[in-house]
Formats: C-alpha cells, structure tokens, sequence
C-alpha cells in the first residue's frame, strides 16, 4: 500500500504543525518597567536588578529576556553598573544566566555580568557571576530600580562585546 499526500492532507498537516509551533516561537512585549519588576520578583529575583529607565521588555515563552532602556547609562550599587541599550539573558527561576549588555565595575575594570543568581531564596543573598568572581551581596541592595545616570565622559562603548575597553575621556561619541 503506497501513500501519498493529497492537497488537502499537505494543508492539514501545515494546520497542526502551525498549531503546535506558533505558541513556542510567541513573545510578550510589555510596556512598563514596573510589570518588569513584577516579573523578576514573580521569577524569585529581586525588583531592582534593572534601573528606572527601563523603556520596554519582551520575554518569550523560552524565557528569553531582552530589557531596553531609553539609553546606556550608569547606574549606582554597591558599585558602578554599567547598562547598555539593550540588555539580554535567559530568564529562569531565580536566575538571569548568559547575560549581555551589563557590567560591573570592579577594581578600576569593567567586567561583564555573565549571571545572576539567587541560590536561595531564604539566605537573603544574591550571587553576581563576573567571570572569575563570584560576588555575594543582600538581596535588598536591589529591591527598587536605581536611577541611572549618562555615561558621557567614559571612554568606552559596549557594542555587544563580552569583554570591554576602559578608560575615561576617550573621545567616542555616543552614536544611539
């Protein structure tokens, strides 16, 4: 018994194959900032992870995270925390993992943010994956969003590399 596909049977396993594939490949875009902090705290991460001028966000059905901000700027925790544009991670309970578009001031470097961790929830500790670190900090340093402020007068720019250049004053011109 040969079997061979009708139109009609091409049409009908198109149907279901949309049926099944559209709700994986979906996206929630949402305006606020303030439902961002609702999803993070939803998430078992603190509210404050990302600064006031968050302008939108989507997250996919995946748990893809991409949080835009009205522009680069810095903001201020236990130390400076640079943001770009658009900051991207895999979103899962309690985590933010590969994170791009973060980093973290330490020593007089900028280092990328690669995680974001909160192990448990209890201990009231939040764990920043810096690459060769591990830095614990409380949980409630990033209950609300901090302020962020321009960068203007830093000498480097993001542009989606893992690692970064430092140094102040160096001319670039913030072309965003």
């Amino acid at each position: 018994m040969t079997m061979s596909l009708t139109p009609r049977s091409v049409v009908l396993i198109f149907f279901l194959a949309l049926v099944f594939i559209l709700p994986l490949i979906g996206t929630a875009e949402e305006g606020s900032s303030s439902h961002l902090e609702e999803v993070l705290r939803n998430h078992g991460l603190p509210a404050g992870l990302f600064p006031q001028s968050v302008k939108s966000f989507k997250l996919d059905r995946m748990g893809h995270l991409e949080v835009h901000l009205d522009r680069p700027c810095l903001a201020q925790y236990e130390t400076a925390v640079f943001f770009d544009t658009i900051i991207k991670a895999n979103l899962s309970f309690g985590q933010l993992k590969v994170l791009e578009g973060m980093s973290r001031e330490e020593l007089f470097l900028w280092l990328p943010v690669k995680d974001i961790i909160v192990t448990d929830q209890t201990s009231g500790l939040i764990i920043i994956d810096i690459g060769f670190a591990l830095k614990r900090l409380s949980f409630s340093r990033f209950d609300e969003p901090r302020a962020c402020r321009s960068h203007h007068g830093l000498g480097f720019r993001m542009d989606g590399r893992k690692g970064i250049g430092f140094g102040y004053g160096g001319g670039h011109s913030d072309q965003r």
